[in-house]
């Protein structure tokens, strides 16, 4: 039976096919949805279920209370966590969760990724933030919502537009995006980031972040006013 949130399951399909696809999960390690904020709902993996069992259709249609509008399966148990990143993070429209590995070392070693080369700096012109610790409390409260909030509360001074990521400390990362598979880009960025800073440091654990005038040079190349990386958009 076809449903007015078609498009949004299909586009919350795809993404979710995507995570395994870069490798960034195995078994069912790793969820992805798209939100359609006119409508206040947002499409996101059943929670449990292996990705060559999905079809478009499994995906839960959820309201921002975590209500399930249409749907007969479970929704993610990290549904709440995107949910607070949808409400908190305007104009994002996509978000990702995965254990990939490199990135989730980072987190359960409590630390963010320094910006230490160009590729990062291509992403983000600052390091990778890592959360608080989450406390007993907000575990017993809202274990899920508690975690969306330590997201947002990493990003008080930091535009969450410019640095689509983040690690949950002792968790794994969470990206998001102008839509579903730009957050699985982003995550897949990220896990790169994350390969990358590791070897580093083991290669030179004395490395030094890479000078900022080389860091707002290609930040400013790519996603600057000015910015000539790729080809030019029609309008």
């Amino acid at each position: 039976m076809s449903s007015r949130f078609d498009a949004l399951r299909e586009e919350a399909f795809e993404a979710n096919m995507a995570i395994p696809r870069f490798g960034l999960a195995i078994l069912t390690w790793g969820n992805a949805s798209a939100f359609d904020p006119a409508a206040g709902v947002m499409a996101i993996k059943p929670s449990g279920l292996e990705y060559d069992r999905l079809s478009p259709s499994d995906m839960v249609i959820v309201d921002m209370d975590a209500t399930v509008a249409e749907g007969s399966l479970r929704p993610s148990s990290d549904t709440k966590t995107h949910l607070e990143l949808y409400r908190s993070f305007a104009g994002i429209r996509g978000v990702c969760h995965t254990h990939s590995t490199y990135a989730t070392a980072w987190a359960q070693a409590r630390r963010s990724i320094p910006c230490l080369g160009t590729t990062h700096a291509d992403q983000s012109a600052i390091a990778i933030p890592c959360t608080a610790m989450i406390g007993p409390e907000a575990v017993e409260l809202d274990y899920e919502k508690g975690t969306g909030e330590l997201i947002v509360a990493a990003f008080a001074s930091i535009d969450p537009l410019q640095t689509p990521m983040a690690l949950v400390a002792g968790h794994g990362p969470f990206t998001w995006g102008g839509g579903a598979m730009a957050a699985v880009r982003n995550a897949a960025a990220l896990e790169e980031l994350a390969r990358m800073a590791y070897l580093c440091l083991e290669l030179e654990p004395a490395a030094a972040p890479l000078p900022d005038h080389v860091v707002r040079k290609h930040w400013e190349r790519k996603h600057g006013p000015d910015a000539y990386y790729g080809q030019a958009r029609t309008r």
